[in-house]
């Protein structure tokens, strides 16, 4: 009998094209293959594919699954390896759950186990039946050393194991097989049953005169139970070999593997009574198998119907036994393994709570107001729990009113509005979008809006929600000038539209075409009944005006500035009688004029005309601002000029501007006012002391008076 596999060549085996077969495989029969199984060789040399094995033709041949027909297959041809030629052929294979092992099947009743490499034979059995068996499954434990198949007939269960012993179970009902990690599960009619290897710890503590550590504690703690001396007799047997914690720990691992309530507690009792006479002993392995145990407990009951191994429970995890409670709707028992287990709420409770209220919006004989209520009533404020998920869910059943009752109690505007959206409750959307105080959620649902409607609804919609509308205004003026223009026209808010014009205007470069949004501003102005703005905005393009025609005679390049601005660039150009007209024509204050000519002259130096003009009328700036401008000039001599000028009670200022001391002294003598000398004599220095000598006196005449 051969064996054969496919398996990647070397780079010197021509590759096979699209639809043809590979070398090797020509001579095979065409028709259906009598068996075949998947395996893994990954752990071997030959491949590192996943492979499938069949028999045809009396021979057993292995090969790689590839992607694509066209790439380059190999066929090797092998024989199982102790599998004598008197077998016969093959009619039924089966691998382990592991993959690591492989059973054949012969028509003449022999068994054959390996590895399913085919590099090792473990066993070759003469089961005395040729009928092939219905079902051929392996049963081992993970990490166990004796492996053994399990076939089965017609009310008929074999037992082959490695070391060629049979064991035979009669069946009463006709019963599936199903391989599991660490058995094989036996489903009848009316019950299952778990064939399984027995532990190695439930070995040791159960077989008849154990002399293991945790069967002589489980025997101490019944004879302690029983009040009986045997029980010190026992634990002194145990304390003197030192393996009290060995003892412990195989009755813990013992009771993990039992099915039976009574003999766990027996188990767990022992190692309770164990770890009491060990000082240095971690006691969490312990919990943790007792909180298992009863977790298991719970799930194997009858109502529950989940019979779980202690083995499958580490494998699964318990995120997934709480995910199999949950998808057979056995919430009440799921919520309190998650509480009992104390598993983060996330994770646990409010997860299940997300599911059960998922089912619950699906019931059609509730009314969308009574299931809203229980589940309001049943979630509340669970943390991980979002309203929103439960509202999507409700949505997708058809129950839109009952989305938008479950969406009231979600208390995330951002969780809202995108569903309210897509339930096309636009208007609802908004309003939450407005109430949450979140700029970008609301700019979010105006975009929205804005895509899906008419413009003519868009902006009625607007005008109903203020905020919204203030919010896309300032929108607009960033990126859509033209679109807020619209709505101020259909609003018919005439001041708005004047301030859009007087903004558009400086957009302009051309002095018609902002001349032409000014006079728009100013017809809106006029309309809106706003007489000043109208009056600022004729007076704009008057100045804009007779900026252009000084451009165009003294190429002076006003166009632009500001009113004042214009005045001190005339000013500076040597044009005062067109800054004077300016002065006239635009009702410059007194006070601003004065100050920019003083400025203007003193910066030209022109100090014989600034004379003239402080000589023209009575100042409206008073006669200092000359002489601080003039000293900010570095003139002190005209600045002495406008000295006697000054009024009085700023006399003393003007002395000290332009350092004269001793003036300043007599001013503030004159006027007895104490805080002018103090002032006058902080800016003495040592060589003044003839003035202070005078301020001095004058101070202390001042006194006694």
């Amino acid at each position: 009998m051969q064996a054969f596999t496919i398996r990647p060549p070397p780079e010197s085996v021509p590759q096979v094209s699209r639809g043809s077969r590979p070398a090797g495989l020509s001579s095979l029969r065409t028709d259906r293959p009598k068996s075949w199984c998947p395996v893994d060789l990954s752990s071997t040399s030959w491949t590192t594919r996943p492979a499938l094995l069949w028999y045809d033709l009396g021979q057993v041949s292995r090969g790689t699954r590839v992607p694509h027909l066209s790439d380059p297959v190999l066929m090797c041809l092998q024989y199982p390896p102790g599998l004598s030629p008197q077998a016969g052929s093959i009619v039924s294979m089966s691998v382990s759950f592991s993959y690591k092992y492989l059973a054949l099947f012969t028509d003449t009743g022999h068994l054959w186990t390996g590895l399913s490499s085919l590099q090792e034979r473990l066993s070759e059995v003469d089961t005395k039946r040729t009928a092939r068996p219905k079902q051929m499954l392996w049963c081992r434990r993970p990490r166990a050393q004796q492996p053994s198949v399990v076939l089965m007939w017609d009310r008929l269960l074999l037992v082959v194991g490695a070391c060629n012993d049979t064991i035979q179970f009669p069946l009463e009902d006709e019963s599936v097989l199903v391989a599991e990690l660490d058995g094989v599960r036996i489903i009848g009619p009316s019950s299952q049953e778990l064939l399984q290897e027995v532990p190695v710890v439930c070995q040791d503590i159960f077989k008849i005169a154990s002399m293991a550590p945790g069967a002589l504690l489980l025997e101490a703690h019944r004879e302690y139970e029983k009040s009986s001396q045997k029980a010190d007799e026992y634990l002194r047997e145990i304390k003197e070999q030192n393996v009290l914690g060995d003892a412990v720990r195989q009755c813990v691992e013992a009771a993990a593997h039992e099915y039976d309530p009574d003999t766990q507690k027996a188990l767990m009792r022992a190692a309770s009574f164990g770890k009491c006479f060990l000082t240095e002993f971690s006691a969490e392995e312990f919990v943790t198998t007792c909180r298992e145990l009863r977790v298991l407990n719970a799930v194997r009951e009858r109502g529950v119907g989940m019979p779980l191994t202690h083995t499958q429970f580490k494998q699964m995890t318990l995120q997934v036994l709480i995910d199999r409670l949950v998808y057979r709707q056995l919430y009440p028992l799921a919520m309190e393994i998650c509480r009992y287990l104390k598993i983060p709420d996330y994770q646990g409770v409010s997860r299940v709570l997300k599911h059960w209220a998922s089912c619950k919006v699906q019931q059609k004989d509730l009314t969308d107001e009574a299931i809203a209520r229980a589940v309001c009533a049943k979630v509340g404020d669970s943390p991980g729990v979002s309203y929103s998920d439960v509202a999507a869910k409700a949505y997708e059943c058809g129950r839109t009113e009952l989305a938008i009752k479950l969406l009231d109690f979600e208390a995330r505007s951002g969780e809202q509005v995108p569903l309210l959206l897509k339930m096309k409750r636009s208007q609802l959307a908004l309003s939450k979008a407005v109430e949450s105080g979140d700029t970008d959620l609301v700019y979010t649902v105006v975009t929205y809006l804005k895509n899906e409607m008419n413009r003519g609804d868009f902006f009625m919609t607007l005008r109903n929600q203020p905020v919204a509308l203030s919010l896309y205004r300032q929108f607009c003026k960033l990126q859509e000038p033209q679109t807020l223009k619209d709505l101020y026209n259909q609003d018919d808010d005439h001041q708005e539209l004047g301030n859009f014009y007087v903004t558009a205007s400086y957009r302009e470069k051309r002095l018609e075409g902002r001349l032409s949004q000014l006079q728009g501003a100013v017809d809106e102005y006029n309309k809106a009944k706003n007489d000043f703005a109208a009056k600022a905005t004729e007076d704009e393009m008057r100045l804009l005006r007779f900026q252009r025609k000084l451009d165009d005679e003294k190429g002076a390049g006003l166009l632009g500035l500001s009113l004042q601005a214009t005045m001190e660039a005339l000013m500076s150009l040597g044009l005062h009688k067109q800054a004077e007209q300016l002065y006239r024509d635009f009702r410059v204050p007194d006070k601003r004029f004065w100050w920019l000519k003083l400025k203007s002259l003193a910066e030209k130096e022109q100090w014989e005309e600034l004379e003239k003009f402080s000589k023209s009328k009575k100042s409206p700036i008073g006669y200092l601002a000359f002489v601080e401008v003039c000293m900010k000039n570095n003139n002190r001599y005209e600045a002495k000029k406008y000295v006697s000028k000054v009024t009085p009670e700023q006399r003393v200022k003007a002395h000290l501007a332009v350092g004269d001391l001793e003036g300043a002294a007599d001013a503030a003598i004159e006027r007895r006012n104490e805080a002018e000398m103090a002032a006058v004599l902080s800016r003495c220095a040592a060589s003044d002391r003839l003035v202070v000598d005078k301020l001095n006196r004058a101070r202390a005449s001042g006194a006694k008076k």
